[in-house]
């Protein structure tokens, strides 16, 4: 059996409340009166993510940037003359309270839209409730292959990456730059198992071989046993698959045993909120990002940065911000072309929707694609700058279009009914 369902980790509803305060986290729970006229009904997203367990500050950046949307939209005029409102609850990384949550959005909050999700295990589980219930469910953060493939729902959408995306982002600069005999360590539920299998069929087409592996448990804090096996085993490339602080401890670890010294130590997803986490000594590794602050040649990135950062106490955007960000928007955008927030309509609408440059903040053609509902994004392939100051911790060595490496959609699996 699987522990997905188990949310350990050092970073808990404490340690949120010491970033936040009290008051910040009242204010992200809080349920917002409009302040515009009362016949302006207001449109409704509810998000669930993680504010607790391994995965809060992934989640806690998803909010954050939810939320500077919201602020911007309403500035701006709402969402067809009405005020937007983003409802947020704590699913706490764990898939049963993921659906309670919803299921209190939807009942309670009636709210137009789900958002959200960060672990794969909760984006599935939502994903299922959205369908039943008839609500658009536009997943940021959970990167299964079979949420917009295998087991996609005409009502779900996606805007991070798909495992298949991450994996075929650096596995080329990996394999060609450190070899072919690999070991996976692998976080044991949905997003770290996808990811090793897309990785093992590319390490095949290519002659490679996997020398061992593991799978550790959501919220394993010693990895010393696995850490062992990995030196007696002797790969080329240790491939670590793990998310949240169950990849900042790992990392931790890797280089208190000096593995990093001897073997290449790289991933699918490296994300700055970990690098931030990380001590000098354990920032290495080749790695994928999903989106990064610093494009010189991309138009609006650099406002975007400059304009999140004054509203953020100098902090700067993360990939998961981003994710919050771009949804936001999306459905924002999806709505005023449906002229309606009718959940047949506005997925109709989402549907082969393109993300305007000053939002999706990369360059090419960023988009949901209508056969599966993936939204086509980049990849951000590179290395971590060891020696890096924040918010620079990270080397971005290309970026590659979506629609490059994304598997075709008759080979994902994802059958939608077409009207």
């Amino acid at each position: 059996m699987h522990d997905e369902n188990k949310t350990g980790g050092d970073f808990d509803r404490r340690d949120f409340l010491k970033i936040t305060g009290a008051a910040g986290l009242a204010a992200v729970l809080a349920r917002p009166q409009p302040t515009w006229a009362a016949s302006e009904a207001p449109i409704k997203i509810g998000m669930v993510d993680p504010i607790t367990s391994t995965f809060a500050a992934l989640g806690h950046s998803e909010i954050k940037g939810a939320k500077f949307a919201e602020a911007e939209i309403n500035k701006a005029g709402g969402i067809m003359g009405r005020p937007l409102q983003v409802l947020v609850e704590d699913s706490a990384g764990n898939p049963g309270t993921a659906v309670d949550k919803s299921s209190r959005l939807v009942s309670q909050d009636k709210v137009d839209f789900l958002m959200g999700t960060v672990n794969s295990a909760a984006s599935l589980a939502v994903s299922q409730f959205a369908a039943q219930h008839n609500k658009l469910f536009l997943c940021t953060g959970g990167h299964v292959d079979s949420l917009t493939g295998k087991e996609c729902k005409s009502t779900t959408f996606r805007t991070c990456s798909t495992t298949w995306m991450l994996t075929a982002g650096d596995f080329e600069a990996i394999s060609s730059k450190f070899g072919k005999k690999w070991y996976f360590l692998t976080t044991d539920y949905a997003f770290g198992q996808s990811e090793q299998a897309d990785y093992t069929t590319q390490l095949k087409k290519v002659g490679g071989t996997v020398v061992g592996g593991a799978l550790a448990p959501v919220g394993t804090t010693d990895f010393s046993s696995f850490l062992i096996d990995v030196k007696a085993k002797a790969p080329q490339v240790l491939c670590l698959l793990l998310a949240g602080n169950d990849q900042v401890n790992a990392m931790k670890q890797i280089a208190q045993f000096g593995i990093n010294k001897d073997i290449a130590v790289a991933g699918a997803l490296i994300e700055l909120e970990q690098l931030q986490s990380l001590p000098e000594t354990a920032r290495y590794g080749w790695w994928t990002m999903e989106w990064y602050w610093n494009q010189p040649k991309t138009p609006h990135v650099a406002d975007f940065v400059k304009r999140f950062a004054a509203a953020n106490k100098g902090e700067y955007p993360t990939a998961r911000v981003w994710f919050g960000y771009a949804s936001t928007y999306a459905l924002k955008l999806a709505t005023e072309k449906a002229k309606s927030t009718e959940t047949a309509k506005v997925v109709k609408a989402m549907e082969g929707l393109m993300l305007p440059p000053e939002i999706a903040l990369q360059p090419g053609n960023v988009f949901y694609r209508p056969q599966d509902h993936q939204l086509m994004l980049g990849m951000f392939p590179g290395h971590v700058n060891p020696t890096g100051k924040y918010p620079s911790l990270f080397d971005v060595t290309e970026i590659v279009p979506g629609e490059k490496i994304a598997l075709p959609p008759s080979e994902t699996g994802c059958v939608l009914p077409r009207a």
